[in-house]
């Protein structure tokens, strides 16, 4: 039958038949003492008393005092053993009303021992029965019923022991049932905390059941979602901003759906949802309570970065193939009339001239375009993102031999303002490179006469970059859409000069991977100042 496990419920089941065992052979000697009952071996009622009152507060003090030890829970099973024996030789007999209470004995040695106590309880009673026979000079036919009765005894603790082990044996398997579904919960639960995306399983009501730690950052809440309805839990908008009744879609569910035009937040600035709803089918019983969908599978996805890189990209395609057509046409038709002129012999140098010169300033533009697109590209993959330790003075001059040359040829004042002990920062040389020259050649174009300065000064523990300079300015209306994609100022000045409109955008860009923000002063041809700051190296 195998080994009786010692659990709290079968050390508890043994104490109690330990008190209940002596209380009821009490009352059955009590019967005998009044000849209401068999018993041809009763002593007297002074040995009786003595013995029922010990074996009774041996119970009570076994009961009142649990223990796990089986070598204690050895030596309590022989004391309870040599008090029946006793009961038998002084009060009952081998009566068999009194071997039925032997039958608690068998089931005590069970719980204790296992097999080997309940085989050791049957055999201390055959051995009792024998010298009982053998002591008293029993005939044979009470002899026999002696027998018989300690054999239906047997056989009543073979039942009593044989249910006892299939209810512990169920217990058991009961447990381990259960031991492993709470594995199989808590392995679905850390697969599911882990998923990045928020996961919640309702019932076919849509009441929540289940859900992830992924779902409360989506939600930002600590709040406790079980048992609330999904429309609660979920509060989104359809692209037109009516509210979606997330229950009737559940309902309306017969396999998996995406829908990712979804809103959630304010409306200013929503917050993009993709939606999976998925039925979970279950047995036929559970089929024909809940029209054969035994709950649901809800996954939610932040995908506001997605969408708007999406569309980011969609309107990036249109206004880079529309800037791209206005010189590639430009470009295209002018050399069309220089091929022309040749085939018909009647080329004019003035006229040939200027249209070389217009496919040259077509290309130049077009060759800006893309290496603005490029730096934008780099900025955006992250290429050059590895800092290093730069010199500001040293980059400084450097910008300075630079751009000294062009500005002469325009005709106008660079100049180089720095402090003393600049010192270092810990940046992309290329990122910060390329945002000083961007600011530098915008201030070279749009100044027709003045200087542009190049000025880097330390401030304790940060460095100031500022270029000036003496130009058109901008207006108020324009400051708040100049680091915009493709944005160009209405003023026919900022139209005179060829430009793609991505310079200050990708300005934007640079300055954010840098971990700083551009300030932009300007006023009306007064002229602009464009500034940013880094934290400086420690000395």
């Amino acid at each position: 039958m195998g080994e009786a496990k010692l659990d709290n419920h079968t050390l508890y089941v043994g104490r109690l038949v330990g008190l209940a065992a002596p209380v009821i052979l009490t009352l059955y000697g009590l019967l005998v003492a009044l000849n209401l009952a068999p018993g041809d071996h009763f002593a007297g009622i002074m040995p009786f008393l003595l013995l029922s009152f010990g074996w009774i507060g041996f119970g009570v003090i076994q009961y009142i005092t649990p223990t796990s030890d089986r070598l204690l829970l050895l030596s309590r099973l022989v004391v309870n053993h040599a008090f029946a024996a006793m009961y038998i030789a002084l009060v009952s007999g081998f009566s068999l009303a009194f071997l039925s209470g032997w039958a608690l004995l068998y089931l005590l040695a069970y719980l204790y021992l296992s097999v080997p106590g309940f085989v050791a309880s049957v055999t201390t009673l055959a051995l009792l029965c024998l010298i009982d026979i053998d002591f008293h000079n029993h005939s044979g036919a009470v002899a026999r019923t002696m027998l018989l009765n300690v054999l239906g005894t047997v056989l009543v603790g073979v039942a009593a022991v044989s249910i006892s082990y299939l209810r512990a044996k169920e217990r058991t398997e009961l447990e381990r049932s259960k031991q492993r579904e709470e594995i199989e919960r808590n392995r679905l639960q850390t697969i599911v905390n882990n998923l990045s995306d928020a996961v919640l399983s309702t019932d076919h009501r849509g009441v929540v059941q289940l859900y992830n730690a992924a779902c409360l950052n989506l939600l930002d809440t600590n709040s406790k979602l079980d048992g609330k309805n999904i429309n609660t839990v979920l509060p989104l908008d359809d692209e037109d901003g009516k509210r979606v009744d997330i229950s009737k879609r559940l309902k309306r569910t017969n396999a998996v759906t995406i829908d990712d035009t979804l809103r959630m937040g304010s409306v200013d600035d929503p917050m993009r949802i993709e939606l999976t709803l998925a039925p979970i089918r279950s047995t036929f019983e559970a089929q024909q309570t809940a029209k054969g969908k035994n709950g649901f599978i809800i996954i939610a996805r932040d995908v506001t970065k997605k969408k708007s890189l999406e569309e980011e990209r969609d309107e990036f395609i249109s206004v880079v193939s529309h800037e791209l057509r206005t010189p590639i046409a430009v470009t295209e038709g002018l050399l069309s009339n220089i091929q022309l002129m040749l085939e018909r012999d009647r080329l004019e140098k003035d006229n040939f001239e200027k249209n070389i010169a217009e496919a040259h300033e077509q290309v130049l533009f077009l060759s800006g375009m893309i290496n603005d697109l490029s730096t934008l590209s780099r900025a955006e993959r992250g290429v050059a993102d590895d800092t290093e330790s730069i010199d500001v003075a040293e980059l400084a001059h450097e910008l300075y031999n630079e751009y000294l040359p062009e500005s002469q040829k325009r005709k106008l004042h660079f100049d180089l303002e720095m402090g003393t002990k600049l010192g270092h920062v810990n940046a992309s040389r290329l990122y910060l490179h390329e945002l000083l020259q961007n600011f530098v050649t915008n201030a070279l174009k749009y100044t027709k006469e003045g200087s542009v300065t190049l000025s880097i000064h330390r401030r304790g523990s940060v460095v100031h970059f500022a270029v000036k300079d003496t130009g058109i300015g901008i207006s108020k209306s324009d400051q708040k859409r100049v680091f915009e994609k493709f944005y160009r100022s209405e003023d026919y000045r900022t139209r005179e000069t060829g430009g793609t409109g991505l310079g200050l955008y990708v300005a934007s860009k640079l300055a954010r991977k840098l971990g700083t923000s551009i300030d932009l002063t300007s006023r009306l041809n007064h002229g602009s100042t464009f500034s940013f700051s880094l934290d400086a190296e420690k000395d």
